[in-house]
């Protein structure tokens, strides 16, 4: 008996994200990755304009997180965070204290970015428990957002137009309030919050929380949208005594240009979720973080421990990793590089702004947005073979072409990510017209 190769035992065993076991997904089988390159199986290679889900900031192979995570191996890849402590942990929760907002001053280690939401939805509930509101058990988010696939974040996500509506019936029933218009602040028309404020007035004493994601809703749309709002809500919460959450996930450690996006605005959340770009795209961490009041309060009546404690939690070779990863962003140049990935992708994709087949083309830090006017399911049956001819690695979802390159590449090598993307709106074009 042929034993299977591995891209054939793969469609035969392996599930794949948001894929169909009866049509599985083209595959390219990766060997190696170097700098911004992937090295497939059969020797090509590709730029990955993807950062692997926005997370491998500072590219493949770094020596200095090799080196780091190396180093930890030989002293323990892990061990249990319940009644002990490490280093690593330790200096990881430093790190996070030290780059974030004085505010800032307590720090949850999870397992993903998912499971940092889950946890920030707890710290709000039981928050309130604490206080003696234990009605206030519901949470308030905004449509087009994502925070994640677990139960508690899925709730949270988009009910219409997100990606778990079969769940709808087993799902917690929050409130939802438009996404906001306004690209920038000098978009700013007070319509743009009406809605959420009135949301806020009429149902403040069930409300732990608002959840957003500041400045950039990720994976639910890939839209922008104005500080100015992130202000109001900040006011709206404070004035109506509910709890703030910032779903940092995909926006933190530089991809807006800012460090953090709530520093656009100037303004602090109580609860904080990191994660992603957290390890330099290692392996995986994420990391709550909360404002004293929070922390102190959980446990105002005495007996409020945090209900949250993965396997993994502080695992120490991802926190070693973790906080080299931030001392490399840290003694960069990150935020020119970033300004520059910025300036170079709105100077090469705007002439796609009057194509037939676009309907928006937007830029903000090192992400660059390409939306059609339909959705890209027809074509996916050769558009992931076409993309990768063109020596790139894009994952375009629903109508939307986009990149957030690793802020380590080249000016050549960005050229190279987007003149495929304009490969693909004309090839795009061609199948359209056919």
């Amino acid at each position: 008996m042929t034993e299977l190769n591995n891209l054939q035992f793969d469609a035969q065993h392996l599930w794949h994200p948001y894929s169909s076991v009866q049509n599985p997904p083209l595959l390219h089988e990766v060997v190696s990755a170097q700098g911004v390159y992937l090295t497939l199986a059969d020797g090509r290679q590709i730029i990955d304009g993807m950062s692997s889900w926005w997370s491998a900031i500072h590219g493949y192979g770094h020596p200095r997180l090799n080196a780091a995570a190396k180093d930890q191996l030989d002293k323990m890849s892990h061990v249990m965070f319940g009644g002990l402590t490490h280093d690593p942990a330790v200096s990881l929760a430093r790190r996070l204290i030290d780059i974030t907002d004085d505010a800032l001053q307590y720090v949850f280690l999870a397992d993903s970015g998912s499971v940092s939401v889950e946890v920030a939805i707890k710290m709000a509930i039981q928050y309130w428990f604490a206080q003696g509101k234990a009605d206030k058990q519901k949470l308030l988010s905004l449509r087009s957002g994502y925070h994640g696939d677990t139960f508690g974040a899925m709730a949270v996500c988009d009910p219409v137009n997100g990606m778990h509506s079969q769940f709808a019936k087993v799902l917690p029933q929050h409130l939802f309030a438009p996404a906001p218009t306004c690209r920038d602040d000098a978009d700013w028309q007070d319509s743009d919050i009406a809605e959420m404020r009135a949301l806020i007035e009429a149902n403040h004493e069930q409300l732990a929380a608002v959840i957003v994601e500041p400045l950039v809703q990720g994976a639910g749309g890939m839209r922008f949208y104005c500080p100015q709002y992130l202000s109001e809500l900040r006011a709206l919460c404070d004035q109506h005594n509910v709890l703030l959450i910032f779903d940092e996930i995909a926006t933190g450690f530089g991809r807006t240009g800012h460090l953090f996006a709530y520093e656009a605005a100037g303004v602090v959340p109580d609860i904080l979720c990191l994660g992603k770009a957290l390890t330099g795209g290692y392996m995986t961490l994420a990391a709550t973080l909360c404002q004293s009041k929070v922390a102190q309060g959980i446990s105002a009546d005495g007996q409020g421990v945090l209900m949250h404690g993965p396997t993994f939690m502080g695992n120490p070779l991802a926190c070693r990793v973790a906080c080299e990863s931030i001392d490399v962003l840290l003694e960069s140049d990150w935020q020119a590089n970033v300004l520059s990935i910025e300036t170079q992708l709105v100077d090469e994709l705007k002439e796609l702004s009057s194509h037939s087949l676009v309907k928006d083309v937007r830029v903000k830090g090192a992400i660059g947005v390409v939306e059609l006017n339909q959705p890209l399911d027809s074509f996916m049956d050769w558009l992931p073979k076409f993309i990768v001819e063109q020596g790139v690695w894009i994952r375009p979802f629903r109508s939307m072409i986009y990149v957030m390159p690793p802020y380590i590449i080249s000016a050549e090598q960005l050229t190279t990510l987007t003149t495929a993307i304009k490969a693909i709106v004309n090839k795009l074009s061609e199948s359209v017209k056919s």
